[in-house]
């Protein structure tokens, strides 16, 4: 049986690492390259790096940043922000990447999905898919850094974005991120329960047992997480021995 695992979140701006709450308000929490090589010392299942204001300069700092990272770190890396073509894809697996994250362009160019997952193999394709509650009470897929509504159901979007090639979906409730109260468990096991690929719970995490509570009550296949590491005292370490001791199947 597959391990389940935990993936420290590292969200980009400008180059440093930053947090914040429903999309909002961020502040700096550090230098990504460090953070890095904390995790790499705690042996984390995963990393993911994600640009969440992609500028042509930024684009430069993420190629600095993932090239330091992969020279330390011994996981796999996932990076994303910005991504539009083929060849930005290409570009991030080159410069050490394992696989690579696409948001916006899943949304308006979906067939990047499927032309990257035919020339680099869909285990390299990551969906990103953000979304919230609108005043009607329906969840819609939010793109652009979680300023735009599509309008799309994000269920829906989930499995087109699987039958054009994705091999992974990370599903991040916009409402819950950064708030410490928990993920959308719910909607999580719905969207894993229909879907083939692995899925990715994310926003919200703020206790060890919302960790427990997404990988034995749902059917998704790992938890990402980034305030409950900046700004509790839990870590990887103490995630994983009390989800082993709890009879979850992860890496000691």
């Amino acid at each position: 049986m597959l391990k389940q695992r935990i993936i420290p979140s590292l969200l980009l701006k400008d180059g440093r690492m930053v947090k914040g709450k429903n999309f909002g308000n961020f502040r700096d929490v550090g230098d990504p390259v460090t953070a890095a090589k904390v995790y790499n010392a705690q042996k984390v299942d995963e990393l993911m790096f994600l640009d969440i204001c992609p500028t042509a300069q930024s684009r430069e700092q993420v190629r600095e940043i993932i090239q330091a990272a992969a020279c330390e770190c011994f996981m796999p890396l996932t990076v994303g922000g910005g991504v539009r073509m083929v060849e930005d894809v290409r570009h991030l697996l080159t410069i050490g990447a394992d696989k690579v994250a696409m948001n916006s362009a899943a949304v308006r160019t979906p067939e990047l999905i499927r032309d990257a997952a035919e020339l680099f193999g869909d285990q390299c394709v990551v969906v990103s898919v953000d979304y919230r509650l609108n005043q009607a009470g329906r969840r819609t897929v939010w793109i652009d850094s979680a300023t735009l509504d599509t309008g799309l159901d994000p269920l829906e979007h989930v499995k087109r974005c699987v039958a054009l090639g994705a091999g992974e979906i990370l599903l991040t409730s916009i409402d819950q991120e950064g708030t410490l109260e928990g993920y959308d468990f719910d909607y999580l096991d719905e969207v894993a329960r229909a879907v083939k690929v692995p899925v990715i719970a994310s926003g919200g995490a703020g206790r060890l047992e919302d960790f427990y509570r997404a990988l034995t009550t749902t059917k998704v296949s790992a938890v990402s997480a980034a305030s409950i590491f900046h700004f509790t005292d839990q870590s990887p370490i103490k995630a994983r021995f009390f989800l082993s001791n709890s009879g979850v199947n992860v890496r000691v």
